[in-house]
């Protein structure tokens, strides 16, 4: 074809465009401005994906700056997670900062090869259902996990991925609202969360199906059972599956109809109190034996309050309790919810923690994290604060190839990670990102450790809120324990779970099998 008709096809084109422009009454730009206006709605698309690696500073960005994706992804790749010449946070004017306060002498002289790798066990302090009596109580042998993200939310490649990787990395795989698929299955035990909609354990109804609920969890390698009330970017709004994002397999796993939104209920059905809650949440632990906690925000504390006096007056309660921060994430949810409903997790947390410590009921409780924890000095703070676990939903993501382009409600995940498209989930090759989100998972446990080591104890769930001091700048810091109004022997473990834990972990400086062992049933 000569240029001259190449140039003139290309002519008529852009005619064609500008024409169309000046006609159409939608976009008052491309009226004023035809053709050229297009480039603003470009760069509007690409805004995040541009901020991230051309205009933002490196501890500037949200919800994951450039220095902690960077953290992330190198350790997933095991490439150098080391930074050079110092710190560019501003330490000097930030409000809110955390510093750990570190201990010249200490009697912890732990193995080197925990900073080579070789060994990164970090068994959780307590026996998940022990306190009950479940029958199949355990302890998990990670306090980091994976956290809620349903199939449909995820795609299939990266569901998989994450099981896998968690198989690899001795973590547990929380299956999230949407139910058991057989990317699930792939080596990794399960947490099953019950969400309001009971995908997975209901009928053809759509209420809940006690039966269904054994004949999942028997079929699969579930662990525990989390009751979904709340999550930290939507609470009291209820689950979103965008219809774009709902295929055949995933209609099939859920129950639901593929022309519509998949909206999850706000509340669940089956109970509208604490008394009908324990009731209800007693007779799923003594009919499949797991133990069963609750997954919730942060915001009035009246149903905690009723909680924590349940537990201490009669003999129901939870086996687990996992606080969301307001700051943590979601596939979907509006704006509103996510930047002004429910505390954080350094606001909700010690407030909840509290109610139970005052009863002394804290011992009997797995207490886990949720919200940006993934990061080794922001889940320092959290088990200071108590936590003896955290869950992971995004850093977990970053770390099998999410570029945070913040397209999880469209469908259109440039990665495949979010995303049902097809043509872009063929981009995840599922056994590489099953190993850079276990390298991740082992990265992080061993910052973990060389922390806690820093701090004078042999595991981070024997940090305390007198480790932690909170800046204002360089005017005054607090320390956590009074920031929080803790009793002294608050957020640590018992003396009896202290020294379990001691004992797991020596072992595992001599590289045994604690590892192994802490998670029979």
């Amino acid at each position: 074809m000569s240029w001259s008709k190449t140039l003139g096809i290309g002519a008529a084109g852009l005619a064609a465009v500008a024409t169309h422009d000046l006609l159409q009454r939608r976009h008052a730009i491309l009226r004023t401005f035809p053709v050229v206006g297009h480039a603003r709605y470009l760069l509007e698309k690409v805004g995040p994906e541009l901020r991230q690696y051309i205009v933002t500073d490196n501890d500037e960005e949200r919800p994951f700056n450039r220095d902690q994706r960077r953290f992330i992804y190198a350790s997933s790749k095991l490439e150098n997670p080391y930074f050079g010449f110092g710190t560019d946070n501003n330490v000097e004017r930030d409000e809110g900062y955390a510093v750990l306060k570190h201990r010249t002498f200490a009697p912890v002289s732990p193995s080197t090869l925990v900073h080579s790798g070789e060994h990164d066990v970090l068994p959780c302090a307590k026996v998940m259902g022990a306190a009950r009596g479940r029958r199949l109580a355990f302890r998990p042998q990670s306090v980091i996990n994976v956290s809620a993200m349903s199939y449909g939310s995820l795609s299939a490649p990266a569901v998989a991925s994450l099981n896998r990787g968690c198989a690899e990395a001795g973590v547990l795989h929380n299956t999230g609202e949407g139910g058991i698929s057989e990317h699930h299955r792939q080596g990794g035990d399960l947490i099953f969360q019950i969400g309001t909609a009971y995908f997975g354990c209901r009928d053809e109804d759509g209420a809940f199906s006690l039966d269904k609920l054994k004949a999942l969890v028997a079929s699969a390698p579930v662990r525990a059972i989390e009751v979904k009330l709340s999550q930290g970017a939507k609470p009291g709004l209820g689950g979103m599956l965008p219809q774009a994002k709902i295929t055949d397999e995933i209609a099939q796993i859920r129950g639901i109809r593929k022309d519509r939104d998949c909206a999850s209920p706000s509340r669940h059905a089956e109970f509208d109190s604490v008394d009908t809650m324990l009731d209800w949440i007693e007779l799923i632990a003594d009919e499949t034996g797991l133990p069963v906690g609750i997954k919730s925000a942060v915001g009035d504390l009246q149903f905690w309050e009723h909680l924590a006096e349940q537990m201490a007056t009669t003999d129901r309660g939870v086996d687990f309790i996992t606080i969301d921060g307001g700051e943590g994430g979601t596939g979907a949810a509006p704006l509103s919810f996510a930047d002004s409903v429910a505390l954080p997790f350094r606001l909700g947390f010690p407030r909840v923690y509290r109610l139970f410590a005052e009863r002394g009921l804290a011992d009997q409780i797995v207490f886990i994290g949720a919200g940006k924890l993934g990061l080794p000095d922001n889940a320092a703070v959290a088990f200071a604060l108590g936590a003896d676990m955290v869950n992971v939903a995004r850093e977990a993501m970053i770390s099998i190839g999410c570029i945070q382009a913040q397209r999880c409600h469209d469908d259109h995940c440039p990665t495949g990670v979010a995303t049902q498209n097809a043509w872009l989930t063929r981009g995840i090759d599922v056994p590489l990102k099953a190993s850079r989100a276990a390298n991740y998972l082992r990265a992080w446990r061993r910052e973990m450790l060389k922390l806690a080591e820093a701090c004078g104890v042999v595991h981070p769930a024997l940090l305390d809120a007198d480790d932690i001091e909170i800046l204002l700048g360089t005017r005054s810091a607090t320390p956590l324990r009074e920031v929080v109004g803790y009793e002294p022997g608050w957020a640590l473990p018992n003396q009896e779970q202290c020294a379990a834990l001691q004992t797991l972990m020596a072992t595992a400086s001599r590289g045994g099998s604690a590892q192994r062992s802490a998670t029979s049933r």
